[in-house]
Protein backbone atom coordinates (compact mmCIF):
# COMPACT_ATOMS: atom_id res chain seq x y z
CA UNK A 1 0.00 0.00 0.00
CA UNK A 2 1.72 3.71 -1.13
CA UNK A 3 2.33 6.10 1.60
CA UNK A 4 -0.50 8.29 -0.40
CA UNK A 5 -3.12 5.92 0.19
CA UNK A 6 -2.25 5.32 3.95
CA UNK A 7 -2.48 8.66 4.54
CA UNK A 8 -5.82 8.96 2.36
CA UNK A 9 -6.88 6.30 5.03
CA UNK A 10 -5.61 7.74 7.93
CA UNK A 11 -7.20 10.91 7.60
CA UNK A 12 -10.49 9.88 6.86
CA UNK A 13 -11.07 7.43 9.61
CA UNK A 14 -9.22 10.06 12.15
CA UNK A 15 -11.78 12.74 10.29
CA UNK A 16 -14.75 10.46 10.88
CA UNK A 17 -12.99 10.18 15.20
CA UNK A 18 -12.79 13.67 15.28
CA UNK A 19 -16.23 14.13 14.42
CA UNK A 20 -18.01 12.01 17.02
CA UNK A 21 -15.82 13.41 19.34
CA UNK A 22 -16.96 16.84 18.20
CA UNK A 23 -20.34 15.83 18.93
CA UNK A 24 -19.47 14.40 22.56
CA UNK A 25 -17.41 16.96 23.88
CA UNK A 26 -20.07 19.86 22.49
CA UNK A 27 -22.60 18.00 24.33
CA UNK A 28 -20.15 17.56 27.69
CA UNK A 29 -18.92 20.79 28.23
CA UNK A 30 -21.23 23.12 26.46
CA UNK A 31 -20.37 25.94 25.74
CA UNK A 32 -16.72 25.28 26.20
CA UNK A 33 -16.79 22.03 23.97
CA UNK A 34 -17.78 24.13 21.20
CA UNK A 35 -15.39 26.95 21.62
CA UNK A 36 -12.57 24.11 21.70
CA UNK A 37 -14.00 22.64 18.18
CA UNK A 38 -13.75 25.91 16.24
CA UNK A 39 -10.38 26.82 17.47
CA UNK A 40 -9.02 23.28 16.71
CA UNK A 41 -10.98 23.81 13.00
CA UNK A 42 -9.78 27.26 12.12
CA UNK A 43 -6.58 26.81 13.56
CA UNK A 44 -6.08 23.71 11.51
CA UNK A 45 -7.30 25.69 8.17
CA UNK A 46 -5.56 28.33 8.75
CA UNK A 47 -2.19 26.58 8.95
CA UNK A 48 -2.92 24.30 5.87
CA UNK A 49 -3.42 27.53 3.70
CA UNK A 50 -0.27 29.07 5.60
CA UNK A 51 1.98 26.21 4.03
CA UNK A 52 0.28 27.64 0.24
CA UNK A 53 1.25 31.34 0.67
CA UNK A 54 3.82 33.57 0.46
CA UNK A 55 5.53 36.49 2.51
CA UNK A 56 2.97 38.08 4.70
CA UNK A 57 -0.38 36.32 4.18
CA UNK A 58 2.24 33.22 5.08
CA UNK A 59 3.82 34.54 8.06
CA UNK A 60 -0.44 35.25 9.09
CA UNK A 61 -2.19 32.11 8.10
CA UNK A 62 0.61 30.65 9.94
CA UNK A 63 0.35 32.20 13.27
CA UNK A 64 -3.40 32.18 13.10
CA UNK A 65 -3.23 28.44 12.75
CA UNK A 66 -0.59 27.97 16.04
CA UNK A 67 -2.94 30.51 17.84
CA UNK A 68 -6.42 28.74 16.75
CA UNK A 69 -4.57 25.19 17.79
CA UNK A 70 -2.91 26.76 21.05
CA UNK A 71 -5.93 28.49 22.46
CA UNK A 72 -7.88 25.22 21.83
CA UNK A 73 -5.02 23.49 23.60
CA UNK A 74 -5.69 25.97 26.53
CA UNK A 75 -9.09 25.41 27.13
CA UNK A 76 -8.68 21.70 26.90
CA UNK A 77 -5.49 22.21 29.78
CA UNK A 78 -7.48 24.48 31.46
CA UNK A 79 -9.88 22.21 32.69
CA UNK A 80 -11.13 20.60 29.71
CA UNK A 81 -12.69 17.00 28.91
CA UNK A 82 -10.64 13.86 28.12
CA UNK A 83 -12.73 14.02 24.47
CA UNK A 84 -11.88 17.42 24.08
CA UNK A 85 -8.56 16.19 24.64
CA UNK A 86 -8.03 13.81 22.16
CA UNK A 87 -10.47 15.83 19.51
CA UNK A 88 -7.95 18.34 19.27
CA UNK A 89 -5.18 15.62 19.05
CA UNK A 90 -7.05 14.13 16.21
CA UNK A 91 -7.83 17.37 13.95
CA UNK A 92 -4.01 17.56 14.04
CA UNK A 93 -3.25 14.07 13.01
CA UNK A 94 -6.08 14.06 10.43
CA UNK A 95 -4.72 17.78 9.20
CA UNK A 96 -1.40 16.28 9.08
CA UNK A 97 -2.61 12.87 6.67
CA UNK A 98 -4.57 15.15 4.43
CA UNK A 99 -1.45 17.16 3.66
CA UNK A 100 0.51 13.74 3.15
CA UNK A 101 -2.09 12.43 0.85
CA UNK A 102 -2.53 15.58 -1.43
CA UNK A 103 1.67 16.04 -1.76
CA UNK A 104 2.97 15.79 -5.06
CA UNK A 105 6.43 14.39 -5.53
CA UNK A 106 6.59 14.60 -9.54
CA UNK A 107 9.10 12.03 -10.77
CA UNK A 108 11.69 13.17 -12.84
CA UNK A 109 13.73 12.37 -16.05
CA UNK A 110 17.44 10.83 -15.15
CA UNK A 111 20.09 13.29 -17.16
CA UNK A 112 23.35 13.29 -16.75
CA UNK A 113 24.67 16.50 -14.80
CA UNK A 114 26.48 19.73 -16.19
CA UNK A 115 30.18 19.68 -16.39
CA UNK A 116 30.17 23.09 -16.29
CA UNK A 117 27.36 24.82 -14.51
CA UNK A 118 27.58 28.40 -13.56
CA UNK A 119 25.37 29.97 -10.85
CA UNK A 120 24.82 33.61 -11.12
CA UNK A 121 23.60 34.95 -7.38
CA UNK A 122 22.51 38.45 -6.61
CA UNK A 123 24.01 39.28 -2.81
CA UNK A 124 21.32 42.28 -2.00
CA UNK A 125 18.12 40.02 -2.91
CA UNK A 126 16.17 37.83 -0.03
CA UNK A 127 17.59 40.29 2.20
CA UNK A 128 21.31 38.50 1.54
CA UNK A 129 20.52 35.30 1.65
CA UNK A 130 23.49 34.66 -0.76
CA UNK A 131 25.34 35.89 1.91
CA UNK A 132 23.83 33.85 4.62
CA UNK A 133 23.91 30.83 3.26
CA UNK A 134 27.48 31.07 2.38
CA UNK A 135 26.06 30.15 -1.85
CA UNK A 136 29.08 30.78 -3.26
CA UNK A 137 31.00 28.95 -1.33
CA UNK A 138 28.94 26.07 -1.30
CA UNK A 139 28.20 26.11 -5.61
CA UNK A 140 32.24 25.76 -5.68
CA UNK A 141 31.84 22.43 -3.44
CA UNK A 142 29.25 21.22 -6.26
CA UNK A 143 31.16 22.31 -8.95
CA UNK A 144 29.56 25.55 -9.85
CA UNK A 145 31.81 28.47 -11.42
CA UNK A 146 29.75 31.39 -9.04
CA UNK A 147 28.82 34.50 -10.98
CA UNK A 148 28.42 37.45 -8.86
CA UNK A 149 25.75 40.05 -10.06
CA UNK A 150 27.76 43.74 -8.92
CA UNK A 151 25.83 46.69 -8.43
CA UNK A 152 25.45 47.86 -12.71
CA UNK A 153 26.00 44.78 -13.92
CA UNK A 154 24.27 43.76 -16.72
CA UNK A 155 22.74 40.27 -16.19
CA UNK A 156 21.71 39.17 -19.75
CA UNK A 157 25.16 40.01 -20.62
CA UNK A 158 26.74 38.35 -17.87
CA UNK A 159 24.86 34.95 -18.42
CA UNK A 160 25.59 35.11 -22.45
CA UNK A 161 29.37 35.77 -21.89
CA UNK A 162 29.52 32.74 -19.83
CA UNK A 163 27.34 30.31 -21.95
CA UNK A 164 30.26 31.53 -25.08
CA UNK A 165 32.72 31.07 -22.60
CA UNK A 166 31.68 26.98 -22.16
CA UNK A 167 28.97 27.24 -19.16
CA UNK A 168 26.64 24.19 -20.53
CA UNK A 169 24.03 24.89 -17.23
CA UNK A 170 22.74 27.63 -15.89
CA UNK A 171 21.22 28.10 -12.36
CA UNK A 172 19.90 31.70 -10.76
CA UNK A 173 19.73 32.86 -6.88
CA UNK A 174 18.03 35.88 -7.04
CA UNK A 175 14.38 37.42 -7.51
CA UNK A 176 12.16 36.29 -10.18
CA UNK A 177 12.39 39.42 -12.40
CA UNK A 178 16.59 37.41 -12.38
CA UNK A 179 15.20 34.79 -12.62
CA UNK A 180 13.48 35.50 -16.11
CA UNK A 181 16.24 36.62 -17.51
CA UNK A 182 18.87 33.31 -16.95
CA UNK A 183 15.34 31.11 -18.15
CA UNK A 184 14.84 32.60 -21.40
CA UNK A 185 18.89 32.42 -22.15
CA UNK A 186 18.71 28.89 -21.01
CA UNK A 187 15.33 28.19 -23.27
CA UNK A 188 17.61 29.64 -26.39
CA UNK A 189 20.53 27.53 -26.27
CA UNK A 190 18.15 24.55 -24.93
CA UNK A 191 20.41 24.19 -21.62
CA UNK A 192 19.25 22.86 -18.32
CA UNK A 193 18.04 25.65 -15.75
CA UNK A 194 18.26 25.74 -11.69
CA UNK A 195 16.15 28.25 -9.79
CA UNK A 196 17.52 28.52 -6.31
CA UNK A 197 15.05 30.44 -4.01
CA UNK A 198 17.45 33.14 -2.58
CA UNK A 199 14.66 36.45 -3.10
CA UNK A 200 12.04 37.68 -1.44
CA UNK A 201 9.11 35.66 -2.44
CA UNK A 202 10.40 33.48 -4.55
CA UNK A 203 7.00 32.66 -6.15
CA UNK A 204 8.50 30.89 -9.59
CA UNK A 205 10.47 28.41 -6.74
CA UNK A 206 7.14 27.62 -5.23
CA UNK A 207 5.34 27.00 -8.16
CA UNK A 208 8.21 24.75 -9.70
CA UNK A 209 8.21 22.59 -6.91
CA UNK A 210 11.19 24.28 -5.30
CA UNK A 211 11.48 23.62 -1.35
CA UNK A 212 11.78 27.40 -0.83
CA UNK A 213 13.33 26.61 3.50
CA UNK A 214 16.01 24.84 1.37
CA UNK A 215 18.46 27.41 -0.50
CA UNK A 216 20.88 25.52 -0.13
CA UNK A 217 19.54 21.96 -1.24
CA UNK A 218 18.87 23.67 -4.25
CA UNK A 219 22.11 23.68 -5.44
CA UNK A 220 22.06 19.60 -5.55
CA UNK A 221 19.59 20.39 -8.82
CA UNK A 222 23.03 20.33 -11.24
CA UNK A 223 24.64 17.26 -8.88
CA UNK A 224 22.04 14.22 -8.90
CA UNK A 225 18.32 16.45 -10.09
CA UNK A 226 16.07 15.13 -12.09
CA UNK A 227 14.29 17.30 -15.08
CA UNK A 228 11.28 18.07 -16.27
CA UNK A 229 10.25 20.75 -19.11
CA UNK A 230 8.09 23.34 -18.24
CA UNK A 231 6.58 26.37 -19.95
CA UNK A 232 7.89 29.89 -20.08
CA UNK A 233 5.36 32.78 -21.36
CA UNK A 234 6.36 36.39 -23.12
CA UNK A 235 4.90 39.70 -24.02
CA UNK A 236 6.28 41.29 -26.94
CA UNK A 237 9.34 38.66 -26.76
CA UNK A 238 10.05 39.59 -23.36
CA UNK A 239 10.00 36.58 -21.46
CA UNK A 240 8.21 35.87 -17.76
CA UNK A 241 8.15 33.25 -15.75
CA UNK A 242 5.51 34.21 -13.57
CA UNK A 243 2.75 37.25 -14.47
CA UNK A 244 2.34 40.77 -15.65
CA UNK A 245 0.05 43.16 -14.37
CA UNK A 246 -1.49 46.23 -16.10
CA UNK A 247 -4.21 48.10 -14.84
CA UNK A 248 -4.40 49.62 -11.35
CA UNK A 249 -1.42 47.64 -10.25
CA UNK A 250 0.96 48.19 -12.28
CA UNK A 251 -0.33 51.47 -12.56
CA UNK A 252 0.63 52.38 -8.62
CA UNK A 253 4.18 50.34 -8.89
CA UNK A 254 5.19 53.08 -11.63
CA UNK A 255 5.25 55.58 -8.44
CA UNK A 256 8.05 57.21 -6.67
CA UNK A 257 7.91 55.45 -3.36
CA UNK A 258 6.20 52.67 -3.98
CA UNK A 259 8.39 50.14 -2.31
CA UNK A 260 8.77 51.98 0.93
CA UNK A 261 4.70 52.95 1.34
CA UNK A 262 2.87 50.25 -1.33
CA UNK A 263 -0.59 50.11 0.71
CA UNK A 264 -0.40 54.02 0.61
CA UNK A 265 0.61 54.54 -3.24
CA UNK A 266 -2.32 52.09 -4.12
CA UNK A 267 -4.86 53.67 -2.49
CA UNK A 268 -3.53 57.06 -3.76
CA UNK A 269 -3.58 55.75 -7.22
CA UNK A 270 -6.64 54.38 -6.86
CA UNK A 271 -8.93 57.84 -7.45
CA UNK A 272 -6.72 59.24 -10.24
CA UNK A 273 -7.07 56.81 -11.89
CA UNK A 274 -10.37 54.56 -11.21
CA UNK A 275 -12.51 57.48 -10.18
CA UNK A 276 -14.94 60.19 -11.54
CA UNK A 277 -12.38 62.64 -12.29
CA UNK A 278 -9.76 59.79 -12.79
CA UNK A 279 -8.44 59.34 -16.69
CA UNK A 280 -9.29 55.49 -16.98
CA UNK A 281 -6.94 52.36 -17.88
CA UNK A 282 -7.49 52.65 -21.66
CA UNK A 283 -7.01 48.89 -22.43
CA UNK A 284 -8.83 46.87 -24.62
CA UNK A 285 -8.55 43.03 -25.67
CA UNK A 286 -10.63 40.20 -26.92
CA UNK A 287 -12.40 38.04 -24.39
CA UNK A 288 -12.90 34.44 -25.47
CA UNK A 289 -16.24 35.01 -26.45
CA UNK A 290 -15.02 36.98 -29.61
CA UNK A 291 -15.77 40.22 -28.37
CA UNK A 292 -13.85 43.65 -27.69
CA UNK A 293 -13.98 44.44 -24.34
CA UNK A 294 -12.24 47.25 -21.95
CA UNK A 295 -10.81 46.61 -18.85
CA UNK A 296 -12.29 48.03 -15.37
CA UNK A 297 -9.34 47.71 -13.08
CA UNK A 298 -6.95 45.62 -13.60
CA UNK A 299 -5.42 42.50 -16.12
CA UNK A 300 -3.82 39.73 -15.26
CA UNK A 301 -1.91 38.01 -17.96
CA UNK A 302 0.29 34.69 -15.91
CA UNK A 303 2.58 31.75 -17.55
CA UNK A 304 -0.06 29.08 -16.88
CA UNK A 305 -3.17 29.65 -14.72
CA UNK A 306 -3.28 30.73 -11.31
CA UNK A 307 -5.79 29.50 -8.63
CA UNK A 308 -7.71 32.23 -7.78
CA UNK A 309 -10.74 33.21 -4.99
CA UNK A 310 -10.16 29.77 -2.92
CA UNK A 311 -9.07 29.94 0.64
CA UNK A 312 -6.43 27.06 0.32
CA UNK A 313 -4.13 27.20 -2.35
CA UNK A 314 -4.87 31.01 -3.87
CA UNK A 315 -2.33 32.72 -5.51
CA UNK A 316 -0.21 29.42 -6.75
CA UNK A 317 -0.33 27.99 -10.10
CA UNK A 318 -1.55 23.94 -10.04
CA UNK A 319 0.87 23.75 -13.17
CA UNK A 320 3.12 25.22 -14.78
CA UNK A 321 3.30 22.55 -17.93
CA UNK A 322 -0.51 23.09 -19.28
CA UNK A 323 0.72 25.49 -22.59
CA UNK A 324 -1.80 27.92 -21.78
CA UNK A 325 -1.48 31.33 -20.85
CA UNK A 326 -3.85 32.24 -17.53
CA UNK A 327 -5.49 35.78 -18.39
CA UNK A 328 -7.77 37.66 -15.70
CA UNK A 329 -9.81 40.84 -15.96
CA UNK A 330 -10.40 42.22 -12.61
CA UNK A 331 -13.97 44.68 -12.81
CA UNK A 332 -16.92 45.02 -14.80
CA UNK A 333 -15.88 44.51 -18.72
CA UNK A 334 -17.96 47.01 -21.05
CA UNK A 335 -18.00 46.08 -25.08
CA UNK A 336 -19.97 46.15 -27.96
CA UNK A 337 -22.01 42.86 -28.45
CA UNK A 338 -25.42 41.80 -30.06
CA UNK A 339 -28.48 40.71 -28.49
CA UNK A 340 -29.04 37.69 -26.31
CA UNK A 341 -25.39 38.28 -24.72
CA UNK A 342 -24.88 36.91 -21.26
CA UNK A 343 -24.48 39.12 -18.45
CA UNK A 344 -20.63 40.30 -17.82
CA UNK A 345 -19.33 39.26 -14.53
CA UNK A 346 -16.60 41.57 -12.44
CA UNK A 347 -14.71 39.02 -12.55
CA UNK A 348 -13.73 36.86 -15.28
CA UNK A 349 -10.67 34.26 -16.08
CA UNK A 350 -10.11 32.24 -19.01
CA UNK A 351 -7.16 30.46 -20.44
CA UNK A 352 -5.33 30.96 -24.08
CA UNK A 353 -2.35 30.36 -26.02
CA UNK A 354 -2.26 33.78 -27.16
CA UNK A 355 -4.09 37.55 -25.85
CA UNK A 356 -3.16 40.82 -26.96
CA UNK A 357 -3.73 44.05 -25.58
CA UNK A 358 -4.13 47.64 -27.52
CA UNK A 359 -3.87 51.07 -26.07
CA UNK A 360 -3.30 54.63 -27.58
CA UNK A 361 -0.03 55.18 -24.92
CA UNK A 362 2.37 53.26 -23.69
CA UNK A 363 1.08 50.88 -20.94
CA UNK A 364 2.15 50.78 -17.51
CA UNK A 365 3.16 47.38 -16.29
CA UNK A 366 4.81 44.76 -14.01
CA UNK A 367 6.44 42.29 -15.15
CA UNK A 368 7.18 39.83 -12.45
CA UNK A 369 7.15 42.16 -10.08
CA UNK A 370 9.16 45.06 -11.85
CA UNK A 371 8.00 48.30 -12.88
CA UNK A 372 8.51 48.96 -16.57
CA UNK A 373 6.57 50.30 -19.91
CA UNK A 374 5.52 48.43 -22.80
CA UNK A 375 4.73 49.99 -26.39
CA UNK A 376 1.15 48.80 -27.61
CA UNK A 377 0.23 46.56 -28.85
CA UNK A 378 0.87 44.22 -26.09
CA UNK A 379 1.08 40.34 -27.79
CA UNK A 380 1.18 37.83 -25.04
CA UNK A 381 1.81 33.87 -26.50
CA UNK A 382 2.98 31.13 -24.20
CA UNK A 383 5.77 28.91 -25.20
CA UNK A 384 5.26 25.33 -24.33
CA UNK A 385 7.96 22.94 -22.88
CA UNK A 386 11.00 25.47 -23.59
CA UNK A 387 12.89 25.54 -20.49
CA UNK A 388 14.44 22.33 -19.08
CA UNK A 389 14.34 22.68 -15.39
CA UNK A 390 16.44 20.56 -13.04
CA UNK A 391 14.90 19.85 -10.07
CA UNK A 392 16.89 18.37 -6.15
CA UNK A 393 15.44 14.96 -6.02
CA UNK A 394 14.80 16.23 -2.29
CA UNK A 395 12.35 18.28 -3.63
CA UNK A 396 8.80 18.22 -4.47
CA UNK A 397 8.88 19.19 -8.21
CA UNK A 398 5.56 20.49 -8.05
CA UNK A 399 3.34 23.20 -6.79
CA UNK A 400 1.83 22.67 -3.57
CA UNK A 401 -1.41 23.21 -5.11
CA UNK A 402 -1.15 20.42 -7.83
CA UNK A 403 -2.59 17.87 -5.92
CA UNK A 404 -5.27 19.81 -3.79
CA UNK A 405 -9.07 20.00 -4.52
CA UNK A 406 -10.92 22.74 -5.33
CA UNK A 407 -13.40 22.71 -2.17
CA UNK A 408 -14.28 20.46 0.81
CA UNK A 409 -16.87 17.81 -1.07
CA UNK A 410 -14.16 17.48 -3.80
CA UNK A 411 -11.54 17.09 -1.30
CA UNK A 412 -13.76 14.48 0.38
CA UNK A 413 -14.15 12.73 -2.34
CA UNK A 414 -10.68 12.42 -3.79
CA UNK A 415 -9.43 11.41 -0.48
CA UNK A 416 -11.77 8.48 -0.85
CA UNK A 417 -11.24 7.77 -4.19
CA UNK A 418 -7.23 7.54 -3.23
CA UNK A 419 -7.92 5.26 -0.04
CA UNK A 420 -9.99 2.77 -2.61
CA UNK A 421 -6.38 2.95 -4.56
CA UNK A 422 -7.98 5.23 -7.56
CA UNK A 423 -5.14 7.83 -7.24
CA UNK A 424 -6.39 10.57 -9.55
CA UNK A 425 -3.08 11.62 -9.61
CA UNK A 426 -1.01 8.81 -11.53
CA UNK A 427 -1.54 9.42 -15.12
CA UNK A 428 -1.18 13.08 -14.20
CA UNK A 429 2.40 12.07 -12.87
CA UNK A 430 3.35 10.32 -15.96
CA UNK A 431 2.03 13.30 -18.04
CA UNK A 432 4.52 15.77 -16.63
CA UNK A 433 7.59 13.66 -17.62
CA UNK A 434 7.39 13.98 -21.06
CA UNK A 435 9.03 16.72 -22.75
CA UNK A 436 6.76 16.94 -26.13
CA UNK A 437 4.60 20.00 -25.92
CA UNK A 438 0.83 19.76 -26.33
CA UNK A 439 -1.16 22.07 -28.94
CA UNK A 440 -3.27 23.94 -26.52
CA UNK A 441 -6.74 25.55 -27.16
CA UNK A 442 -9.03 28.54 -25.35
CA UNK A 443 -11.01 27.87 -22.76
CA UNK A 444 -12.66 29.80 -20.00
CA UNK A 445 -12.43 28.35 -16.45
Amino acid sequence: MTRRRLAALGALLLGAGALVLALVAAVQAFPRGLAVLALAAAGAAALWAGLLRTGLARAAELTAGALGLGGALALVLGGGTLAELLLVALLALAFACTRTAFAVHVPLLSMPPPRRPALFFNPRSGGGKAERFGLAREARERGYEPIELAPGTDLERLVRDAVAAGADGLAMAGGDGSQAIVAAIAAEHELPYACVPAGTRNHFALDLGVDRDDVVGALDAFVDGGERRVDLAEVNGRVFVNNVSLGLYAEAVQRPGYREAKLRTLLATMPEVLGPQGRGLDLRWVGPDGHRHRSGAAVLVSNNRYRLGRAVGSGTRPRIDDGLLGVTVAGAPTGRGGRGRLPQRPWREWTAPSFEVTAHHPVPAGIDGEATMLAPPLRFRIRPAALRVRIARAHPGASPSAGLPSGAGATLRTLVRIAAGRDPLAADRAARTSPIPRTPATKET
